[in-house]
């Protein structure tokens, strides 16, 4: 009966393990973050698809309390070829993949006014 119950256990972890997104979609729309909560599993490439609704620039920066720290006060208008920060032209499509390890990190437009505005959302790596 034990090893049944360990086969199932082990068999549950690996559905739910598999049951998290490598691919999450991302839409800001009205100045806001679509969904503002996502869960994946840590150690696991996600491919996020970002597309921007609206007639605005936005940017998708997503890391940890110090990154966003640094960002806030940063002189960056555009931001490169990171995966973690994405610059969105209005109407436009950005794809980008990350590997989180276990932790919340969040993802914030940093343009002026737009994190008080409420573009803000967080991301769960459970491991």
């Amino acid at each position: 009966m034990a090893l049944v119950l360990a086969a199932f256990a082990a068999s549950a972890c690996a559905s739910a393990q598999a049951a998290m997104p490598t691919e999450v979609g991302i839409r800001i729309h009205y100045s806001r973050f679509e969904p503002s909560t996502v869960e994946v599993q840590a150690g696991v490439p996600i491919t996020f698809t970002i597309v921007n609704d609206d007639p605005i620039d936005h940017e998708w920066l997503i890391g940890d309390s110090n990154f966003h720290d640094r960002h806030r006060t940063g002189t960056e208008a555009v931001h490169g070829d990171r995966p973690d920060e994405v610059s969105l032209p209005p109407m436009s499509i950005k794809r980008a993949t990350l590997t989180f390890a276990p932790g919340t990190y969040l993802y914030i437009c940093h343009f002026p006014g737009h994190e008080a505005y409420g573009m803000v959302g967080t991301l769960v790596a459970k491991g």
